[in-house]
């Protein structure tokens, strides 16, 4: 498979030009190169519905797709504005021509993805198998490339969830290899306590605790609608719940429509935090090192750390940048090799590292160190067995 043609970029299959030929394992992508793919996708806008997302799930006849395109290709004539009429054609064409040269769908599927920008004049084409069956028919042209139905594909595997709640608030949220996301945060309308004592006192304060525990089976009803499809794919290994004060207590007492499959996940006591929000899920993430060692955006943390601390002491267990690392790889002097998992040299420095028996550490973008990481040690960075003078 080819990558690129001139400064664009397109997904080709190796000396096609011209030819008609049978599918092979040429046009299927790994993880990797998905996780690559989308992440180009995503950084494609367009000011009106001109980007083509076109999915072909296996069985599905090429040719009955192309002639779907062509069709498309035809009302396209409709379109007043000569910008965005060219634009679709455009699109359209490139994904037909790239159909027209295979004859048979892949056991995979396909997936298909064209686009041009008019202003600066660079396109996009990329025409793959993804690692897993394609889920779905789907064709679309919009002002974004149509990505969510690749993403699960390369979700990491190892996800534990967080909960942090409040009488009145709540953050849902998970802990991927890749770092920390909010999946939903929640806000209730809880009265303060009435002050005017009797009868009156009493009936309203159970007015207020009912008012609590709806809020509590409402934030259950969400975390059976985030965390149940995590846990039927076997991806969900955990659920942490935190939150300041008693609430998360009376949380897992009252919230009696919590599915017990989530229910069997909580890890460990409720733990306490100060802040809801990604601040809050961060500070859960900190406090429970001990229980997410193996997780690993937790580790690229730990591993930070290690690494600052051997460069702020200055005793020859750090080096970095591509030839000093590669060097140190093949004379097997690295313990732990840290490297972006978007470098454009990942798959080498890793092969290097399994053949010499070094831990490597994806340091994954959402990490606070990562910018400082890719500006002052080129992405790739280790922490060596031994001091190394250079």
């Amino acid at each position: 498979m080819l990558l690129s043609l001139s400064r664009n970029y397109s997904y080709l299959l190796l000396g096609v030009e011209g030819c008609l030929f049978s599918v092979s394992e040429k046009l299927s992508v790994d993880r990797r190169t998905l996780k690559q793919i989308i992440k180009e996708l995503k950084k494609w806008r367009a000011h009106a519905t001109t980007l083509l997302s076109l999915y072909i799930p296996p069985g599905r006849p090429i040719s009955d797709v192309v002639n779907m395109l062509r069709q498309e290709l035809a009302i396209t004539e409709n379109i007043k504005l000569k910008q965005t009429r060219d634009a679709v054609q455009w699109a359209l064409t490139a994904a037909i021509e790239r159909l027209s040269m295979i004859r048979e769908t892949p056991k995979n599927g396909l997936a298909v993805f064209a686009g041009l920008n008019k202003d600066t004049g660079s396109s996009v084409v990329f025409m793959f198998s993804p690692p897993d069956p394609v889920p779905v028919y789907f064709y679309r042209t919009d002002k974004e490339f149509h990505t969510e139905f690749l993403e699960p594909m390369v979700e990491e595997s190892d996800i534990y969830g967080i909960v942090i709640i409040e009488r009145d608030e709540a953050t849902i949220g998970l802990l991927k290899p890749s770092g920390v996301q909010v999946l939903d945060e929640i806000e209730w309308f809880i009265p303060g306590k009435h002050h005017k004592g009797g009868q009156s006192q009493r009936r309203f304060d159970r007015i207020i605790e009912q008012m609590v525990e709806e809020f509590y089976k409402h934030v259950a009803e969400k975390i059976n609608s985030y965390f149940l499809p995590l846990v039927e794919s076997g991806k969900l290994k955990g659920v942490i719940i935190a939150g300041p004060g008693y609430a998360k207590q009376d949380f897992l007492k009252e919230a009696d429509n919590l599915d017990y499959r989530i229910r069997n996940l909580v890890i460990g006591e409720p733990m306490d935090v100060a802040y809801q929000g990604v601040v809050g899920l961060r500070e859960v993430v900190m406090k429970a090192k001990d229980i997410l060692t193996k997780q690993r955006f937790v580790e690229a943390l730990n591993v930070f750390e290690e690494f600052k601390y051997h460069i702020a002491r200055d005793d020859g267990y750090v080096i970095y940048g591509p030839k000093d690392v590669e060097e140190a790889l093949i004379n097997g002097a690295v313990e732990k090799l840290l490297i972006c998992d978007d470098h454009a040299e990942f798959e080498k420095f890793e092969k290097l590292a399994e053949e010499r028996g070094s831990k490597v550490v994806v340091i994954p973008s959402s990490v606070d160190e990562y910018q400082w990481f890719k500006d002052g040690f080129a992405c790739v960075a280790a922490i060596t067995r031994y001091p190394i003078s250079l």
